[in-house]
């Protein structure tokens, strides 16, 4: 019963809510996701307009250096490496996979600053597959409402596959995400603002 009712309460308070970034193409989201490490969507939203005008697919972001990129990219955080990554995975895009973007997995895990993580952002959002992708939001919000005790990622990926019906496992990755955007905040959870308080079993709730 607490099951069926938590995931009714998020998707009645969070169903709206989609991904943050802004992407017209699997490539724009690649490069929009990878950028949005350790940085806010905000932040990547700004930036990308004109790097995509300037880089609008793979086979133009592989013809440059990653020194030749830094100046697009320079505002957002680690910015050198996410240079380095995005050139290889936009050469590795257009030598292996015709320049586009792959599909699994596998092919996207084998990509230059792409992990698991990204891989499912992509897969999720750009390509209409199944998936459940833990950034800090997700792996925070799920261990406080006791969804998953996974210790990586990877354990609480697969713990939340299976909590949520696969049907709702791209929409539920969302709905976690804005929970711990708007009120499971990581230093100061608004506890009082929670509709899930009397669900919720973290020991430090307020």
């Amino acid at each position: 019963m607490e099951r069926e009712r938590l995931i009714e309460g998020l998707e009645q308070h969070y169903g709206e809510y989609a991904c943050g970034l802004d992407f017209g193409t699997p490539y724009q989201l690649l490069v929009a996701t990878v950028l949005s490490a350790q940085c806010t969507d905000e932040r990547v939203n700004q930036v990308t307009p004109a790097l995509f005008a300037r880089f609008p697919d793979a086979k133009a972001l592989a013809a440059v250096t990653p020194e030749e990129l830094e100046p697009w990219i320079a505002s957002v955080n680690f910015y050198h490496n996410k240079a380095v990554h995005l050139v290889n995975a936009a050469r590795m895009l257009v030598s292996d996979f015709g320049g586009e973007v792959p599909g699994t997995m596998d092919e996207l895990t084998r990509l230059p600053g792409v992990g698991r993580k990204t891989a499912n952002v992509v897969l999720s959002n750009a390509m209409g597959v199944p998936a459940i992708a833990v950034d800090t939001h997700v792996f925070r919000v799920s261990h406080r409402l006791g969804l998953s005790q996974g210790r990586d990622p990877l354990e609480t990926e697969q713990d939340l596959m299976a909590f949520f019906p696969k049907d709702k496992w791209s929409a539920a990755h969302h709905w976690l995400i804005w929970h711990g955007r708007k009120v499971c905040k990581a230093r100061k959870p608004l506890c009082g603002q929670c509709p899930f308080l009397e669900l919720c079993p973290y020991e430090d709730k307020v």
